[in-house]
C-alpha cells in the first residue's frame, strides 16, 4: 500500500464528506458556545453586575464574596474546572458518534448506488486500499476532528466561566493557568485514540459489510438483522425454559455482542461492556467530579480485557470481508 495513495484517499473522504464530519460538529460547538456566552453577556447587559450576593440567606457584597472564599478553596475550584472542562465538549462527541454511522453505512454503498464505483474501480487503486482508507477515516480522522473542536468549544466555555466570575470578585484565570490538568486534557483526550479504535472496530466492521452487501436499504440490514437475531435468540431461550426448565443463558452475551456491533462508535462505550467505570474513580471524585486521570487509567485497562480484542479481531474480520466484496459487487 502506497502511503502517497492513502494520503489521497483520506482527502477524497474528508472532501466528499466535510459537512457532517467537520461543519457538524463545528456548528455546535458553535451553539454552545454563542448559549453559554450569549446568556453571561445578556444577564449583564440587562441586570448589570449586582452590587450584593445572598448566600446562605444573608446578604454580602462583592468584596465580602471574595473575601469569603479563601484562596485554597479558589485553587479547589480550579482543579475541579481545569480537570472537567473538556466534558463540556461531549455533545460533540455524539454528533460524532452518529456522523461516523451514517459515513459507514454508505460508504460502500452509495458510490454503487450512483454508479461512481465504475470510476474508482478505473483507478489504479486497490479494493483493500478503498475500504481501509475509510475504516481510517472513520476510526481515526473524524475522531481527531471532533476532539479538537470539543476542546476548542471547552476552553472557549472555561473562559467564558471565569470571566464571568470575575464579575462577582473571583479571579481564577492565574490559578486555573497554573494547573497542570488543564493543559494535559487534550493530550489525555488524544491518548485515548487507541481504545477508541479497539472498541469501535465491530461497528465500523459490521456497517461496511452491510454497506458492501446490501443492494436497497442498508439501515434496515444493519439494524434489522441484530435485532431481529437477538429477538429469536430470546424467543429460543425462553421455548427452552418453558419446556425442558433449563433456559439458553447466553442472552448476555447475544446483548453485548448486537450492542458492539450498532454502539461502538459512542466514546466511552467500553465501560459498559467492562465492569463499568472503577470504584476508585468514582470515590476519588466523590463532591468533586470524576478524577480524569484516573478515568484516563482506567480506560486503558479495559484493553487488558478479552471482550476488546475478541470485537476487535470480529471488527477486522468483516472489513476484510468488506474488502472482497467490493470486488465483485455491483448493482448491475
Amino acid at each position: 500500500m502506497n502511503a502517497l495513495t492513502m494520503k489521497w484517499l483520506l482527502r477524497r473522504e474528508y472532501w466528499e464528506h466535510k459537512g457532517s464530519m467537520f461543519w457538524a460538529p463545528a456548528i455546535v460547538g458553535a451553539l454552545l458556545v454563542l448559549f453559554v456566552g450569549g446568556t453571561v453577556i445578556y444577564g449583564l447587559a440587562m441586570h448589570g453586575t449586582p452590587g450584593t450576593i445572598q448566600i446562605n440567606g444573608r446578604i454580602v457584597s462583592h468584596g465580602a464574596f471574595a473575601a469569603a472564599m479563601p484562596p485554597e478553596m479558589q485553587i479547589k475550584l480550579s482543579r475541579l474546572a481545569s480537570g472537567l472542562y473538556v466534558a463540556a465538549g461531549a455533545p460533540l462527541f455524539l454528533v460524532m458518534a452518529g456522523v461516523m454511522f451514517f459515513y459507514c453505512l454508505g460508504a460502500l454503498y452509495d458510490e454503487r448506488r450512483d454508479r461512481s464505483i465504475l470510476f474508482w474501480k478505473s483507478l489504479p487503486v486497490s479494493d483493500a486500499t478503498t475500504v481501509l482508507s475509510k475504516a481510517i477515516t472513520a476510526l481515526c480522522v473524524a475522531p481527531i476532528i471532533a476532539g479538537v473542536l470539543a476542546v476548542v468549544a471547552s476552553l472557549l466555555l472555561l473562559t467564558i466561566g471565569a470571566i464571568g466570575l470575575s464579575f462577582s470578585g473571583v479571579h481564577l484565570i492565574g490559578a486555573l493557568l497554573t494547573q497542570p490538568d488543564l493543559y494535559l486534557q487534550p493530550l489525555r483526550l488524544l491518548a485515548l485514540l487507541p481504545v477508541y479504535v479497539v472498541w469501535a472496530l465491530p461497528t465500523v466492521g459490521w456497517l461496511l459489510l452491510v454497506s458492501s452487501w446490501a443492494k436497497t436499504k442498508p439501515f434496515l440490514w444493519a439494524v434489522g438483522v441484530p435485532l431481529v437475531a437477538l429477538l429469536l435468540v430470546k424467543w429460543i431461550s425462553y421455548t427452552l425454559e418453558n419446556f425442558s426448565g433449563t433456559p439458553l443463558n447466553i442472552m448476555p452475551v447475544a446483548q453485548d455482542i448486537v450492542a458492539r456491533m450498532l454502539s461502538g462508535s459512542v466514546p466511552g462505550i467500553w465501560f459498559s461492556f467492562t465492569d463499568g467505570i472503577p470504584a476508585a474513580v468514582r470515590e476519588s471524585g466523590q463532591g468533586q467530579g470524576p478524577d480524569m486521570g484516573l478515568l484516563f487509567e482506567a480506560s486503558w485497562m479495559t484493553l487488558a480485557t478479552v471482550q476488546a480484542w475478541v470485537g476487535a479481531l470480529a471488527g477486522a474480520a468483516m472489513i476484510f470481508a468488506a474488502m472482497r466484496l467490493r470486488r465483485w459487487r455491483d448493482e448491475g
